[in-house]
């Protein structure tokens, strides 16, 4: 019952905290830039299409939160957030370091882990999960790991990309 108690816990926290920063990506709550300032950040960081990507990662973020807060269709929510955790850490914070005093990696990575991990272990009797009957095979989390890596790896990628501006053509 504890440990049950315990993944509750954790789940409600990190899954109301990212349904929260997804929403300022949707919807501009909370002093958000909304979707159509997101995608903006999206595309002058060499995404494209930057809508796509835009969505993808509020939608990974709020869709993703509401699911693990919810504990329903594990691990599918884990998963959202995980690669929209690990595309936050890859583009933005990753060259400012560690910690987050300098805009680092410290809080996405926290994030990242306490997800992946409760998609590993499930998300408890307290979920509605357990309350409908739901249960997806074991197999989808690492399937669907296997897949935010390869997406999250593409993206990244994208960004690396991007053509140098010759001094012949600046002029």
């Amino acid at each position: 019952m504890s440990i049950d108690l315990g993944l509750l816990v954790l789940r409600v926290l990190v899954g109301l905290v990212l349904a929260g920063h997804g929403a300022q990506k949707l919807f501009g709550w909370f002093g958000g830039p909304a979707l159509k300032g997101f995608t903006g950040g999206m595309a002058s960081m060499g995404l494209k299409p930057a809508r796509l990507w835009g969505l993808a990662g509020a939608v990974g973020e709020f869709g993703g939160g509401l699911l693990l807060t919810l504990g329903l269709l594990n691990p599918l929510g884990p998963l959202a957030i995980t690669g929209a955790m690990a595309m936050a850490i890859g583009l933005v914070h990753w060259s400012k370091g560690f910690w987050g005093s300098k805009g680092g990696y410290e809080y996405p990575l926290v994030l990242l882990i306490a997800s992946a991990v409760l998609g590993l272990t499930g998300p408890g009797a307290y979920s509605l999960d357990v309350l409908l009957g739901i249960a997806l095979p074991r197999l989808v989390f690492w399937i669907g790991l296997v897949g935010v890596a390869i997406v999250v790896g593409y993206g990244i990628s994208l960004t690396k990309q991007r053509p140098a501006v010759s001094q012949q053509h600046a002029s």
